[in-house]
């Protein structure tokens, strides 16, 4: 019960775009397509209705969306954390 509970701490917390790309990343099924720098920007440019909280991110506003959003944007990147 405890780990549920840091879990959904980690999730609801607000945090800049960075962090959010390296958390998203993580755990991932490796067949997930990974979004880049570049598309997670695309991204928020395109539905500025989704931050309310100005310029951060969080795992469960933000992942879920992002996972429906990214196989239709793949022009963007290679989707790799990899610079």
């Amino acid at each position: 019960m405890k780990k549920y509970g840091e879990e959904l701490k980690v999730s609801e917390e607000r945090v800049p775009l960075l962090a959010f790309l390296k958390s998203y990343s993580e755990n991932l099924p490796a067949s997930f397509p990974r979004p880049s720098l570049a598309q997670l920007k695309e991204f928020k440019a395109s539905h500025p209705l989704f931050f309310k909280h100005g310029s951060l991110w969080s795992l469960d506003e933000h992942r879920k969306k992002v996972m429906d959003w990214l196989p239709q944007h793949p022009a963007l990147g290679s989707g790799s954390l990899k610079r």
